[in-house]
């Protein structure tokens, strides 16, 4: 009986990276949001606030890939994943646009966000549906970090 790809990250037996992914989406659809009221509104406030949720979201996403690269690292069978690499593949890309999207915003303020800023944006809004579709595919599909029953999972 083989058993389920295991998260090497996790505590008390639940994987980090789960755990930790919900913060860089919101904090990048958040940016995409922000973005749109400065483009309507012109309100200098919400091209602060995008380059902070930009920021944070990019602090996030560094935990939340360190997470899912020891889970990565620490199993053969999610290194043997297609959808694994995807999904990962797919998340650099998301963070390499963001790491230059929060550049442009801290060295041009303003100037950067309409169309150029809004657009990359809008990109990573959207990247980030064919990741998160492979990162359930590994769960749904290949069973990756899903208790099997014949662990217990104790509490340290």
């Amino acid at each position: 009986m083989s058993r389920n790809p295991q998260s090497t990250a996790r505590v008390a037996g639940h994987p980090i990276h789960p755990m930790l992914i919900p913060f860089p989406i919101a904090f990048f659809v958040a940016t995409f949001v922000c973005d749109l009221i400065f483009w309507r509104t012109g309100n200098p406030g919400w091209v602060t606030a995008s380059l902070w949720l930009l920021g944070a979201g990019l602090i996030m996403a560094a935990l939340a890939a360190l997470a899912g690269l020891t889970d990565v690292l620490g199993d053969v069978q999610i290194r043997n994943l297609r959808d694994a690499w995807l999904h990962a593949g797919g998340n650099v890309v998301v963070v390499l646009v963001e790491l230059y999207n929060w550049y442009s915003r801290y060295a041009h303020g303003e100037a950067a966000v309409v169309p150029t800023g809004l657009i990359l944006s809008l990109i990573v809004v959207l990247i980030p549906l064919f990741t998160g579709w492979k990162g359930w595919e590994m769960v749904y599909r290949h069973r990756v970090g899903v208790a099997d029953g014949s662990e217990e999972v104790r509490w340290p």
